[in-house]
């Protein structure tokens, strides 16, 4: 688990995106949230760490799932332009996955800060991306890489190394 070192520099973030599109992004190495707009990737650093999660299977009619859905570290602080098609070109930057477990979030609601006795526990996600505590990182970081978890203790020589234990 991050060190108290980690916890100053460090920030824990969801993002929120059909399954289908995680599927890709974690393929790719790849954050891109909002649409491809810009303002959610600056707001991370290198070292910060990702959560998706996908509230459906596909964005518009897919089936609900409602589960975190990968879970990754940011690589660097370059954010780039990624043409999907003449019409579309959103922003990305880079991010490494680590194997995991998709987690319906109705197993960890009574266990996170921001969905514990709401009564509508998901108009966070409807922003599309939301700052987490360590906390609730580690709750579901826990939940998808299994009791193995990860540790940060490495991040002062390389940023871009989280370790399984």
């Amino acid at each position: 688990m991050p060190n108290a070192t980690d916890r100053q520099q460090c920030r824990y973030w969801i993002g929120v995106v059909s399954a289908s599109h995680v599927e890709r992004a974690a393929q790719g190495g790849f954050a891109q949230l909002c649409h491809g707009k810009a303002a959610p990737l600056r707001r991370m650093r290198q070292g910060d760490w990702l959560i998706y999660y996908s509230p459906r299977t596909d964005m518009a009619k897919g089936k609900p799932l409602q589960s975190f859905t990968a879970i990754g570290q940011v690589v660097d602080d370059r954010i780039y332009e990624y043409r999907m098609s003449e019409t579309f070109v959103p922003l990305r930057r880079d991010v490494r996955f680590l194997p995991c477990q998709a987690v319906k979030i109705a197993d960890l609601l009574g266990q996170l800060t921001f969905t514990r006795g709401k009564l509508n526990w998901g108009y966070a996600f409807r922003f599309g991306q939301f700052e987490i505590g360590i906390e609730d990182f580690q709750t579901i970081a826990r939940s998808m890489l299994g009791d193995a978890g990860y540790t940060n203790e490495q991040s002062e020589r390389n940023p871009h190394q989280a370790n399984l234990l």
